[in-house]
């Protein structure tokens, strides 16, 4: 019998390389063998190892108290006449303007004539020119035509605030403005 630890040549050779024969540790295959036989047990057993509700339950936890914590988002309420007030009020007209020219002039232009988007400055609108109906559009979008909806991004008071810009820009006759679309604006109480 041959000596435990010498290695045995194998009797065959490839391209003039001969091969030992290095069985792999016993150790190591009672471990393999051991985790075979283990995966049936653990796969059926009827709960996880350990105390908990497990992973889902922890991540549906998990979310429910991050949407707990975070603010509700209350849609805003506004009235033409309030918007009205809003178009004649300086401090609100130059928030609206910074967020006009940061958002919307990119469609609309910085003067409101219509690039992409429609002219905003004549009495033809599309989606309805009384003030809640342009705050309206402004808030959910026209997503057909790639107007995103703004309620999601900006503050209500911004919203507000850009809704009285755009109802300021009426009338101001830029040049080259894009040829109006839609129907006449209805007049309501305030313009």
């Amino acid at each position: 019998m041959a000596d435990q630890g010498e290695d045995k040549l194998l009797g065959h050779s490839y391209d003039g390389i001969q091969e030992y024969d290095n069985p792999m540790p016993r150790w190591w295959v009672w471990v393999f063998w051991a985790t075979i036989i283990f995966v049936p047990f653990y796969y059926f057993l009827p709960a996880p190892f350990g105390e908990g509700e497990g992973v889902i339950a922890q991540y549906d936890a998990d979310v429910a108290q991050h949407q707990s914590s975070q603010p509700a988002q209350v849609a805003a309420t506004v009235t033409d006449d309030e918007l009205h007030e809003l178009s004649e009020d300086a401090a609100a007209l130059a928030d609206g303007k910074a967020v006009y020219a940061t958002n919307c002039a990119a469609c609309h232009r910085a003067d409101g004539g219509g690039l992409i988007g429609p002219n905003l400055t004549d009495d033809m609108w599309i989606h309805g020119g009384a003030p809640t109906q342009v705050h309206h559009t402004i808030a959910v979008g026209v997503l057909e035509k790639g107007m995103p909806p703004w309620e999601r991004i900006l503050k209500p008071e911004q919203l507000n605030h850009v809704a009285a810009y755009v109802l300021s820009l009426r009338g101001t006759n830029p040049p080259n403005p894009k040829a109006p679309e839609g129907t006449a604006a209805t007049p309501s109480s305030g313009s």
